[in-house]
Protein backbone atom coordinates (compact mmCIF):
# COMPACT_ATOMS: atom_id res chain seq x y z
CA UNK A 1 0.00 0.00 0.00
CA UNK A 2 1.31 3.56 -1.31
CA UNK A 3 2.03 5.99 1.80
CA UNK A 4 -0.66 8.76 1.22
CA UNK A 5 0.57 12.05 3.04
CA UNK A 6 -1.05 15.58 3.24
CA UNK A 7 0.18 19.09 4.02
CA UNK A 8 -1.94 21.47 6.41
CA UNK A 9 -3.75 23.06 3.66
CA UNK A 10 -5.23 19.74 2.07
CA UNK A 11 -6.32 18.32 5.97
CA UNK A 12 -7.78 22.30 6.61
CA UNK A 13 -9.80 22.13 3.34
CA UNK A 14 -10.88 19.13 2.91
CA UNK A 15 -12.41 19.02 6.96
CA UNK A 16 -13.42 22.99 6.51
CA UNK A 17 -11.38 24.29 9.35
CA UNK A 18 -8.25 26.72 9.64
CA UNK A 19 -4.28 26.01 9.65
CA UNK A 20 -4.81 27.48 12.69
CA UNK A 21 -7.05 24.92 14.14
CA UNK A 22 -4.74 21.78 13.29
CA UNK A 23 -1.97 23.74 14.68
CA UNK A 24 -4.08 24.27 17.79
CA UNK A 25 -4.35 20.22 17.82
CA UNK A 26 -0.98 19.70 17.12
CA UNK A 27 -0.35 21.41 20.03
CA UNK A 28 -1.98 19.81 22.33
CA UNK A 29 -0.82 16.67 21.14
CA UNK A 30 -3.58 15.61 19.22
CA UNK A 31 -1.70 15.47 15.62
CA UNK A 32 1.71 15.09 14.88
CA UNK A 33 2.94 15.81 11.82
CA UNK A 34 6.42 15.09 10.64
CA UNK A 35 8.41 17.84 10.21
CA UNK A 36 10.35 18.68 6.96
CA UNK A 37 11.81 21.85 7.43
CA UNK A 38 9.28 24.09 8.48
CA UNK A 39 6.55 22.21 6.76
CA UNK A 40 4.32 19.68 8.49
CA UNK A 41 3.37 16.28 6.91
CA UNK A 42 0.72 14.63 7.66
CA UNK A 43 -0.08 10.99 8.00
CA UNK A 44 -3.19 8.75 7.10
CA UNK A 45 -3.18 8.27 10.63
CA UNK A 46 -3.53 11.79 11.49
CA UNK A 47 -5.65 12.90 9.09
CA UNK A 48 -8.01 10.17 10.61
CA UNK A 49 -7.60 11.79 14.03
CA UNK A 50 -8.32 14.89 12.79
CA UNK A 51 -11.73 13.75 11.67
CA UNK A 52 -12.02 11.89 14.63
CA UNK A 53 -11.31 15.02 17.00
CA UNK A 54 -13.70 17.30 14.60
CA UNK A 55 -16.54 14.98 15.24
CA UNK A 56 -15.53 14.37 19.11
CA UNK A 57 -15.88 18.30 19.15
CA UNK A 58 -19.55 18.38 17.25
CA UNK A 59 -20.78 16.21 19.36
CA UNK A 60 -19.56 18.39 22.34
CA UNK A 61 -17.00 16.03 23.93
CA UNK A 62 -13.40 17.87 25.47
CA UNK A 63 -10.21 17.43 24.15
CA UNK A 64 -9.24 15.61 27.19
CA UNK A 65 -11.85 13.36 26.16
CA UNK A 66 -11.25 13.01 22.90
CA UNK A 67 -7.49 12.27 23.36
CA UNK A 68 -8.42 9.82 25.75
CA UNK A 69 -10.17 7.91 23.74
CA UNK A 70 -7.95 7.99 20.72
CA UNK A 71 -5.22 7.24 23.05
CA UNK A 72 -6.91 4.16 24.40
CA UNK A 73 -6.95 2.50 20.50
CA UNK A 74 -4.42 -0.57 20.25
CA UNK A 75 -4.31 -2.17 17.16
CA UNK A 76 -2.56 -5.42 19.22
CA UNK A 77 -5.42 -5.81 20.88
CA UNK A 78 -9.10 -5.40 20.93
CA UNK A 79 -9.30 -1.79 22.04
CA UNK A 80 -11.86 -3.25 24.84
CA UNK A 81 -11.06 -0.21 27.59
CA UNK A 82 -11.15 2.22 24.65
CA UNK A 83 -14.23 0.92 23.43
CA UNK A 84 -15.79 1.25 27.49
CA UNK A 85 -14.32 4.31 27.59
CA UNK A 86 -16.07 5.76 24.64
CA UNK A 87 -19.56 3.98 25.88
CA UNK A 88 -19.14 5.97 29.17
CA UNK A 89 -18.29 9.19 27.81
CA UNK A 90 -21.15 8.88 24.88
CA UNK A 91 -23.81 8.19 27.26
CA UNK A 92 -22.98 11.00 29.85
CA UNK A 93 -22.78 13.25 26.64
CA UNK A 94 -26.29 11.94 25.52
CA UNK A 95 -28.06 13.03 29.16
CA UNK A 96 -25.99 16.28 28.86
CA UNK A 97 -27.85 17.05 25.26
CA UNK A 98 -31.12 15.78 26.34
CA UNK A 99 -31.02 18.62 29.60
CA UNK A 100 -30.14 20.94 26.85
CA UNK A 101 -32.64 19.82 24.87
CA UNK A 102 -36.00 20.09 26.98
CA UNK A 103 -34.08 23.64 28.26
CA UNK A 104 -34.27 24.56 24.84
CA UNK A 105 -37.74 23.59 24.28
CA UNK A 106 -38.84 25.37 27.28
CA UNK A 107 -37.08 28.59 25.75
CA UNK A 108 -38.97 28.12 22.38
CA UNK A 109 -42.22 27.48 24.17
CA UNK A 110 -41.86 30.54 25.99
CA UNK A 111 -40.32 32.66 23.07
CA UNK A 112 -43.51 31.83 20.80
CA UNK A 113 -46.40 32.27 23.77
CA UNK A 114 -44.33 35.92 24.52
CA UNK A 115 -44.41 36.20 20.77
CA UNK A 116 -48.24 35.52 20.19
CA UNK A 117 -48.69 37.56 23.53
CA UNK A 118 -47.05 40.89 21.44
CA UNK A 119 -49.03 40.18 17.93
CA UNK A 120 -52.03 40.19 19.56
CA UNK A 121 -51.58 43.42 21.66
CA UNK A 122 -49.89 44.89 18.38
CA UNK A 123 -53.04 43.67 16.59
CA UNK A 124 -55.28 45.85 19.08
CA UNK A 125 -53.42 48.60 18.49
CA UNK A 126 -52.00 48.74 22.07
CA UNK A 127 -55.51 49.65 23.55
CA UNK A 128 -54.41 48.16 27.07
CA UNK A 129 -51.88 50.41 27.74
CA UNK A 130 -49.43 49.37 30.25
CA UNK A 131 -51.30 45.91 30.79
CA UNK A 132 -48.93 44.18 28.24
CA UNK A 133 -46.18 45.54 29.95
CA UNK A 134 -47.15 44.18 33.65
CA UNK A 135 -48.18 40.82 32.34
CA UNK A 136 -44.10 40.72 30.85
CA UNK A 137 -43.12 41.31 34.37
Amino acid sequence: MEDVFYSITDLAEEFGVTSRTIRFYEDKGLVTPRRDGLTRIYSRSDRARLKLILRGRRLGFSLQDIKKMIDLYDPENDSMEQLKYTKQKCEEQLEKLKVQREDINEAIAELEEGLSDMQEYMARGGAEGGAFVKKLA
